[in-house]
């Protein structure tokens, strides 16, 4: 891969930045990113673990002077969240990215930049690697899967973690300092269906043009869920222009807002169809006026065939369904406010043979009502005759009234940056939760340089802002003695 980001600095971070996008790394796809973390590690003849989850710990010794010091834990994970635009033809199972620098600004052609959580890695691997860097003994926490549960985290076994100052390298938005984090899971559920053998004219409904974006970080922002909205016009549809529904499709990530979502049906009144999504598509504009202005509801006849459809009472289940879970916020902090703290999430939904199926995430600060939001699913779905799975579940991150770390951290940042920064829960998963239950009495705070709209083709982040994170934990790690 040419070295497109070889003038920037910091280079060390950007050259081990580019060297990871070279690699598909997505969630569920993390060997060879394991492999070579693991081989940098031996490379530089630096004490390391790596376990069959594919999390890496790398252990730098403490430079001269620092011996007495306390150990210092960076943490960051391998995995990126893999979206790509409409087009975009690149296999992202074996295919690097196409990275591109402009106006101060990275991002990958066409697909999401895995700088959550690429450029924890990088930095991590920048430090490992400076000789003569003023620090204390450094212990690296590299984990797998987090953005599909934390699933790295959750069985990790940190036998070479001594230290109890963490600073956590995944958060999006510098000058801010997060210190606390919702918890949450993956609920899967899943409806079994009926099929009958119908001829017609198949058509395509399509909703796209939306905005999308994390559904932790991002659930505030009024955004629309292609599948809920999907669930709505299909039922209208159904009405309108009598049609038998196919299958339903939209979303490939649960901690990503669908923005895009597809259903196919049999329908004999093609231009009625095409009156009611017009007419949908002025009412959805509508009401997401501000959130979706590009919102399109589009209708493409296919062949006429024999193809086999829902029956009617499985459509009916299904659908209603889609119009009575919830999904969105669910509840507001009363002690932080402006805090999401309790949500949902419909990332996915599938069709298969003999099954539709709906991944949710779920998130919530406080854990009775995580588990409040999780039976609401398991009971709607049981009553409706499908079954539900539960993943990946991870306790929230509490806050911590006193913290050393925090202190030294706000010096440096006040020195630095001549402001104080902002100190904030956030309604998004971190592993700072997981790894405060491994490590009893750890002290951590999580920052992180300037990126925009991750788990999106559009995300970006910041060369200046790397700049000035890289210098500023360097600064930190100088202090920590």
């Amino acid at each position: 891969m040419s070295k497109i980001l070889g003038r920037l600095e910091p280079q060390a971070v950007f050259h081990y930045f580019e060297e990871i996008a070279g690699i598909p790394h997505g969630s569920g796809n993390t060997q060879k990113i394991a492999d070579y973390c693991e081989q940098f590690a031996k490379d530089h003849g630096l004490q390391h673990t790596r376990d069959a989850s594919d999390n890496v710990i790398i252990v730098k010794p403490a430079a001269k002077g620092y011996e007495d010091a306390a150990p210092v834990v960076l943490q960051g994970h391998l995995d990126m969240v893999c979206e790509k635009a409409p087009g975009c033809t690149k296999d992202m199972e074996t295919e690097g990215l196409d990275l591109v620098e402009e106006n101060g600004w990275v991002y990958a052609r066409g697909t999401t930049l895995g700088g959550d959580d690429g450029i924890a890695v990088a930095m991590m691997l920048a430090l490992l690697d400076e000789k003569d860097l003023p620090a204390p003994r450094l212990e690296c926490i590299i984990t797998s899967d987090e953005e599909i549960g934390m699933l790295g985290a959750a069985v990790l076994q940190p036998t070479l973690v001594t230290g109890r100052n963490m600073i956590n390298l995944d958060s999006e938005e510098e000058g801010v300092f997060t210190v606390s984090c919702a918890g949450g899971n993956r609920t899967y559920c899943r409806l079994p269906i009926r099929r009958e053998t119908v001829t017609g004219q198949t058509v395509t409904l399509r909703i796209a043009g939306l905005v999308g974006g994390h559904s932790g970080v991002e659930i505030d922002k009024g955004r629309a869920n292609a599948d809920m909205l999907l669930g709505r016009l299909v039922m209208a549809a159904r009405r309108a222009a009598p049609c038998r529904l196919i299958s339903l499709a939209g979303g490939s990530k649960d901690n990503a807002i669908p923005n895009e979502a597809t259903a196919r049906l049999l329908c004999e009144d093609i231009p009625a169809l095409e009156r009611l999504a017009a007419a949908w598509q002025g009412q959805l504009r509508h009401e997401y006026a501000q959130a979706e202005p590009d919102l399109t509801i589009t209708v493409v006849p296919n062949e006429k065939t024999a193809c086999a459809v829902l029956t009617e009472e499985s459509a009916e289940r299904v659908l209603c369904m889609l119009l009575c879970v919830p999904n969105g916020i669910q509840a507001m902090s009363g002690s932080l406010p402006g805090l999401v703290q309790t949500s949902l999430n419909l990332g996915i939904l599938t069709t298969e043979e003999d099954a539709v199926e709906l991944h949710f995430g779920v998130r919530s600060s406080v854990a009775s009502q995580k588990e409040m939001l999780t039976e609401r699913l398991k009971v709607l779905t049981h009553q409706l005759g499908g079954t539900v799975e539960v993943f990946g579940d991870y306790p929230a991150w509490e806050y911590r009234a006193e913290s050393p770390l925090r202190e030294l951290m706000c010096e440096v940042y006040r020195e630095q940056y001549g402001a104080e920064p902002k100190i904030e829960a956030i309604h998004a998963g971190l592993e700072c939760g997981l790894l405060c239950e491994k490590l009893p009495g750890l002290d951590c705070v999580s920052i992180g340089p300037e990126m925009l709209e991750i788990h999106t083709a559009r995300e970006r982040m910041s060369v200046e802002s790397v700049g000035r994170v890289w210098r500023y934990v360097r600064e930190v790690l100088r202090r920590s003695r």
